[in-house]
């Protein structure tokens, strides 16, 4: 249902934007009143506003520099992004860290926390920040800094996830946490982490294997190129005939991550808008004998693909 509402591009703009705004309400209205530090790159720009504040007295109003630290510690990751990635996952991710820039300068966090329960605060912050970042993800761009580092390497090692990146690289963070402020503050900030990263990984598991079926009735090689070209990943095609018309038709099955879906259904329906898509998630891929091999990680029969 989701993906059938973002198949127009300003329509996945409003959904990356509306994540960020989702996620600066978690950060502002739950994490920062409780006094918590949220993780990743935007938790160190939180640290250096706090000390800044604390131990050279510089007094900046109502307006929380943190997110502007923030904005300038992803400046270098955008380089990855934009050579390592894709370029559109750069600029979306770029316009994700502008609105989640915007949306943290500008969300005044309230005087008195909105919950006075710190780990309710951090439970419900980590839920609603996690669902901001699942959605700027599910659009194909992400919140900068960890996000991206994290997609570069699950791309590297498909074992990997951006929710357990982000997770290892906020343990250091929070070491920093106790040794600077107190034990309580780490141990609340490390629950908001992990139910953070838990909602990204719920919504958007970019390590989960698909296989993809794609019957198109173009003869031309536009969508294969696609595959091998940007997105890339090899792909397996064979002429095929329609019982229901009696017509000629392509068959192609492409093995991709899940992250890697959204960005082909994207160029499918502007490439071959007639295209039939079937997908089959959560597969094992591997190697055996010389055969490629997959598995339904729900407990299908081994099959040769």
């Amino acid at each position: 249902m989701l993906y059938n509402t973002t198949r127009q591009r300003w329509a996945r703009v409003a959904l990356a934007v509306l994540g960020s705004l989702i996620y600066s309400i978690g950060i502002n209205y739950f994490v920062t009143p409780a006094g918590l530090y949220s993780g990743g790159f935007l938790g160190v720009g939180q640290i250096i506003r706090t000390l800044l504040i604390t131990n050279l007295g510089l007094n900046f109003g109502s307006l929380d520099v943190a997110g502007l630290i923030y904005f300038a510690l992803n400046i270098p990751v955008y380089l990855i992004a934009f050579r390592s990635i894709s370029g559109h996952f750069g600029i979306k991710s770029l316009l994700c860290t502008i609105c989640n820039t915007a949306f943290l300068s500008l969300l005044t966090p309230p005087a008195e926390p909105i919950l006075y329960d710190v780990l309710a605060s951090s439970i419900l912050g980590g839920i609603i920040a996690g669902a901001g970042i699942g959605l700027m993800l599910y659009d194909g761009g992400s919140s900068g800094g960890m996000d991206i580092l994290g997609v570069y390497l699950m791309k590297k090692a498909p074992g990997m996830s951006v929710g357990r990146i982000n997770m290892a690289f906020n343990i250091t963070l929070y070491i920093i946490c106790l040794i600077l402020f107190s034990p309580q503050v780490a141990i609340y900030s490390i629950i908001y982490s992990v139910f953070c990263g838990l909602i990204v990984d719920r919504l958007h598991q970019q390590n989960i294997a698909v296989m993809a079926w794609v019957f198109s009735k173009r003869q031309d090689d536009a969508l294969r190129d696609y595959v091998t070209g940007p997105l890339p990943r090899s792909v397996t095609y064979w002429p095929a005939t329609g019982a229901y018309q009696n017509s000629e038709t392509n068959v192609m099955c492409i093995c991709m991550s899940k992250y890697e879906l959204e960005d082909f259904r994207h160029a499918m329906l502007e490439i071959d808008p007639d295209a039939f898509l079937v997908t089959d998630e959560g597969v094992r891929i591997g190697a055996f004998d010389g055969l490629v091999v997959h598995r339904q990680q729900h407990g299908g029969d081994d099959a040769e693909a």
